[in-house]
């Protein structure tokens, strides 16, 4: 295995810790509190850190698979599925946190499944068909959007310690709102280069004659 799909599996493994340290455990009667309290207070900020990481790999695989002549149909299926396990997990975390909408993730899923569906129809005609531009877009929009979701904790922190005249709850709907925006505009990036490719595509649901 290449370096530029290790990054893709080191993504991969990353999105289990990712999650691990966005949400207390609670499984039945059983919740760590010791646990549980450092999640609360500073497990977001860990997931954060890890989330970034994961994100300059998918920056670092392509870059070396290009640079290097590494690309490889292995490399591409990689890439695509270690970009949609992290952020639909992540989101899907979100929801969870009663931070975003489900409909958002819903949308965001619905397109996964459209793409990867013509990618399977592709694969089936002897066709790779590799992440395109607006698909690269989109996914620098998804980690942005994320990424601000994560640090929004500290960023109110860090506001409320600059100037403590302004009141937490005011700090919070700012913050917030910069991040339902980054939010919304990721989703329009996924609904828009979902409809690049089944509008550049339409042919793979052609049947064979």
């Amino acid at each position: 295995m290449n370096l530029p799909n290790k990054l893709s599996l080191a993504r991969i493994i990353l999105v289990p810790f990712i999650i691990l340290f966005m949400l207390p455990i609670h499984i039945g009667s059983f919740a760590p509190e010791g646990w549980n309290s450092f999640i609360c207070e500073n497990g977001m900020i860990v997931a954060a850190i890890l989330f970034v990481i994961a994100s300059l790999t998918d920056l670092l695989d392509g870059k070396i698979a290009r640079k290097y002549n590494l690309i490889t149909n292995l490399g591409k299926f990689l890439d695509s599925l270690a970009d949609k396990m992290l952020v639909i997990s992540v989101l899907i975390a979100f929801v969870d946190l009663n931070r975003i909408s489900s409909v958002w993730v819903c949308i965001i899923v619905l397109r996964e499944f459209a793409v990867t569906g013509m990618r399977m129809l592709a694969s089936s005609k002897g066709v790779v068909m590799a992440a395109k531009m607006i698909g690269k877009i989109k996914t620098v929009t998804q980690m942005v959007a994320i990424s601000y979701l994560m640090f929004e904790t500290i960023l109110i922190k860090i506001f409320h310690a600059a100037n403590d005249s302004w009141s937490v709850c005011d700090i919070t709907d700012n913050v917030q709102l910069v991040g339902n925006i980054l939010l919304i505009i990721c989703v329009i990036m996924t609904i828009i280069s979902g409809m690049d490719y089944i509008l550049k595509n339409l042919d793979y649901f052609k049947e064979d004659k």
